[in-house]
C-alpha cells in the first residue's frame, strides 16, 4: 500500500472516530496532554464543536508539574476548555499497595470523580479516553477495565487506530504533542509491592526534571529506594557517559534524593516493572 492510500485508510478510520461521537451531545475527554487522548480531543471538537466538549485532566501527586502545563497548553491548542479534577487514589490502600492492578484503581477513581464531580455539573452525557487499538492487545493495561465498568467510551480502539496511526494523524493536525515520548504517571517508576508514596513522587520527578533540562526529552527514573535507575533513549547513552554529562547528570539525580545512580543499558522499557508479573489470558480484557 503507497503513502496516499496509507493516509487514506488513517483518514477513513479518524472519520470513524468522529462519527461514532455524532450521537453525543456533550463529551468529557479523559485527558492527560498525550498524544492519544489529543487527538481524540481534537476528533470531538470536529465531530461536536468546542462548546460541546471538555477536557477533563485528574491531578494528583503522581502528575508531574511539567505535564499538568503542557496538558494546559495542548487543549489550548485545540481550544477546548480545561477541568481539573482532584484525584486522591492516594487515599485507597490497593493503590498505595503497588500491584500490578495499580492502573485500576487510579483509573477507577479518575472515572468515579468524573461520575461525581463533573457530569452533572458540566451537563455531560459521554466520556471517553484515549486507548487505541494497540492498547487492547497489551496485558499490562488493568485500567481498562475500570473503563469498562463506567461505560468510558474508547473511539481511537474502536476505530482500529493503533500508536502510529496516531501520531501520524496528529502530525497532520499539527497538533505540538505529535511526536511527543509516552509519559505514564509517576507511580509507573516503583517495583511493585513497593509502597506509592508522595515523597517517592515527588523524588522522581525532580530526577526526570533535571534529566529533561540537560536535554534527555525521553527518560524515566525507577525508584529503587537508594538507587536511581535511569533509563534514556538508547541513541543518549553515549553522551550520558560521556563527560562533562554524566558528572551533571549524576548530581542532578542524586539531588534528587538518591544516593546512587545506575544507568540500564537496555534503554526505555514500557511495562519493565507490570508486564514480568501478568499472563494474558483470552478473554479477560487484558487491561
Amino acid at each position: 500500500m503507497d503513502a496516499r492510500a496509507d493516509l487514506g485508510s488513517l483518514t477513513d478510520a479518524a472519520d470513524r472516530v468522529t462519527e461514532a461521537l455524532g450521537g453525543v451531545q456533550r463529551l468529557g475527554v479523559a485527558f492527560s496532554g498525550g498524544v492519544d487522548s489529543s487527538l481524540l480531543l481534537a476528533r470531538a471538537v470536529r465531530a461536536l464543536g468546542p462548546d460541546r466538549v471538555v477536557a477533563v485532566l485528574g491531578v494528583s501527586p503522581s502528575l508531574a508539574a511539567a505535564e499538568r502545563v503542557a496538558a494546559h497548553d495542548v487543549a489550548g491548542f485545540i481550544g477546548v476548555r480545561v477541568v481539573e479534577v482532584a484525584t486522591r487514589e492516594g487515599d485507597r490502600e490497593a493503590y498505595r499497595a503497588n500491584g500490578p492492578d495499580r492502573c485500576y484503581h487510579c483509573k477507577d477513581e479518575l472515572f468515579t470523580r468524573i461520575d461525581a464531580e463533573v457530569m452533572a455539573r458540566h451537563g455531560l452525557d459521554a466520556v471517553a479516553y484515549g486507548e487505541n487499538a494497540d492498547d487492547t492487545r497489551r496485558p499490562d493495561r488493568p485500567g481498562a477495565l475500570a473503563a469498562r465498568e463506567h461505560a468510558v467510551l474508547r473511539p481511537l480502539a474502536d476505530a482500529g487506530l493503533g500508536k502510529e496511526d496516531v501520531r501520524q494523524l496528529a502530525r497532520a493536525l499539527l497538533l505540538p504533542c505529535a511526536d511527543k515520548p509516552a509519559a505514564p504517571c509517576l507511580a509507573s517508576r516503583i517495583p511493585h509491592f513497593d509502597p506509592v508514596e508522595p515523597g517517592k513522587l515527588a523524588q522522581i520527578e525532580q530526577a526526570e526534571a533535571a534529566l529533561r533540562s540537560l536535554g534527555f526529552a525521553d527518560s524515566r527514573v525507577r525508584h529503587h529506594g537508594e538507587v536511581a535507575r535511569v533509563e534514556l533513549a538508547t541513541v543518549d547513552l553515549p553522551r550520558a557517559v560521556s563527560d562533562p554529562t554524566r558528572d551533571l547528570l549524576v548530581t542532578a539525580v542524586r539531588g534528587a534524593g538518591f544516593r546512587f545512580v545506575a544507568l540500564d543499558l537496555a534503554g526505555i522499557q514500557s511495562g519493565a516493572f507490570t508486564l514480568p508479573l501478568i499472563t494474558h489470558r483470552p478473554g479477560d480484557g487484558g487491561g
